[in-house]
């Protein structure tokens, strides 16, 4: 059953993006962020009274930042400001990236640095609890002024306006909300730009990147341990003290995971003393590559926690005590204009988690080629792991797939690196994180598929492995999971629909709640 996460403003996780936008768990409020709310929604109220000038209460957007509006059209503005910023094309975003923007929003409000009402609020939880999803564009976001069309998109609904799912059905957005028995809000001062201006379509693809990325690289190492069995591999390369003179963090973690995975293999044992050497590469350099990769994803989770629980809109309402100088405001509330909008703390490690999870996936592949090639593979497998070879392609085709897609990860790119100025020249450099975090979104679903097609691999390879030598407990649980899913191909079959099940045993933890339960929760 779905559960209940809590969003205060201060401690959103990536598994809690999971857990709302995926399994569908509901959100609720504490006090102390409502009071952090109604403090500042004060503040905003103060500021509308003084008369003062200050950008996004009463002001144009953007280049049209001098002119000033009046306090009757103030409505008006924030309401233009969403139909005219819904600007959106392209493939209409998954339901699981409209509910992680939505939280995400919502929980950057609950900072209490927004000026928006408690009602505007309690109307985003409504969506989200009541399950009243907008449609969204994924086309239109340079992730500075943050995600503007997008979130323009989601917001359009909470007035009554844009278009939303609800239980299947495309809705007008009143008809979506009235089908929920919720009511639209009527925007006043600074709402409108409140709900639009932040990272929320960055950082909610951001944290379901870090959840799959985890996954990912964790499942490399329990696919790239049962290759290094197969294919009669040494596991002294993930010995210790080999980290111990070259520290990386994720090297001595993937090293660590090899070794628990290969325990007591049989496998391993039988040919300690053999002539060979050294392995090829991919299987040496397991621990160095897969470690590299985990600390790319580590670097994204931490940026990722910090910008889930950051106020990133603007300008930002403060309580004017804590501002010493501030540019505009009453004696109660001082506004502040900033770029805590600008995406680009996102964009680079995306970009560089992107360029990451194509090396995760080169190598795997690389090891599914030592198994399939007959020109390469151990002596005990036959060609494409299928007997009667020539007559049979075995998973020879597998490979294509899986080469097609690291070739597609590699030719991603680096959005981050790219900017258009818009808005007149006022919005001169931009970030481009939007793109960086869908392309993070493709990368990381290419290479769960690759190391899908490993694990798939390398649970047939060992199928041809002596009766009398097991694997290790942990990959030993590993392919017996495979199996109880995956027959041994002992005819041709579609094997794509092989890997596709694989995946799924990845991707909803099966494969690792096996593995942990067989190494006592060693694995990391």
């Amino acid at each position: 059953m779905p559960g209940e996460v809590r969003a205060d403003g201060e401690s959103l996780t990536p598994a809690d993006v999971e857990a709302v936008a995926r399994e569908g768990a509901t959100v609720a409020i504490p006090e102390d962020a409502r009071v952090r709310v109604r403090n500042s929604r004060a503040r905003v109220e103060d500021v509308v009274d003084s008369g003062e000038a200050v950008y996004g209460v009463n002001t144009g957007f953007g280049e049209l930042v001098r002119e000033r509006i009046s306090q009757t059209d103030i409505g008006e503005l924030q309401r233009n400001l969403l139909r005219s910023h819904a600007a959106g094309t392209g493939a209409e975003l998954p339901t699981e990236a409209v509910r992680a923007m939505l939280l995400t929003r919502l929980n950057a409000l609950l900072k209490g640095y927004s000026g928006i009402r408690e009602r505007a609020i309690g109307l985003l939880v409504a969506m989200l609890n009541e399950r009243v999803h907008p449609i969204v564009p994924e086309k239109g976001s340079l992730g500075a002024s943050g995600d503007l069309a997008p979130l323009a998109h989601l917001a359009l609904v909470a007035i009554g306006e844009g278009a939303a799912r609800v239980d299947g059905d495309r809705l007008p957005g009143d008809a979506a909300l009235a089908r929920r028995d919720l009511d639209p809000i009527d925007l006043r001062a600074k709402e409108g730009l409140a709900l639009i201006n932040g990272t929320q379509l960055t950082v909610g693809l951001g944290a379901l990147v870090v959840r799959d990325a985890e996954r990912a690289v964790r499942a490399a190492d329990i696919a790239g341990s049962l290759t290094t069995e197969v294919t009669m591999g040494t596991i002294a390369a993930a010995h210790p003290r080999i980290n111990d003179v070259r520290p990386h963090e994720g090297h001595g973690v993937s090293a660590r995971n090899v070794r628990v995975l290969t325990a007591d293999s049989g496998i391993v044992e039988s040919h300690r003393n053999c002539d060979r050497i050294q392995d090829a590469y991919s299987v040496r350099c397991l621990p160095q590559v897969h470690g590299a990769v985990r600390d790319a994803v580590s670097h994204l989770r931490s940026v990722v926690e910090t910008e889930l629980n950051s106020a990133t809109d603007n300008p930002l309402v403060f309580d004017a005590a804590s501002v010493d100088d501030r540019a505009s405001g009453t004696d109660t509330a001082a506004v502040l204009s900033g770029g805590n909008f600008h995406g680009e703390p996102l964009a680079l490690p995306l970009d560089y988690v992107t360029s990451a999870l194509a090396e995760l996936g080169a190598i795997a592949e690389r090891r599914v080629d030592r198994m399939l090639n007959p020109e390469i593979q151990e002596d005990h497998l036959p060609p494409f792991l299928t007997e009667g070879s020539g007559l049979k392609s075995g998973y020879m085709i597998a490979q294509y797939t899986a080469a097609d897609l690291v070739s597609s990860t590699r030719n991603l790119g680096r959005p981050s690196t790219d900017n258009v100025p818009v808005s007149g020249n006022q919005e001169d450099h931009v970030s481009m994180s939007a793109q960086s975090a869908l392309l993070a979104r493709d990368a990381v679903g290419n290479v769960l598929h690759v190391v899908a097609t490993e694990l798939v691999c390398a649970t047939q390879a060992l199928d041809f492995v002596a009766d009398d030598l097991d694997p290790g407990d942990g990959t030993g649980a590993a392919a017996r999971l495979v199996r109880e899913h995956v027959p041994h191909l002992d005819a041709d079959r579609p094997v794509g629909d092989d890997v596709e099940t694989a995946r799924d045993l990845v991707t909803d933890d099966a494969l690792f709640e096996r593995v942990e339960s067989a190494v006592d929760g060693d694995l990391q």
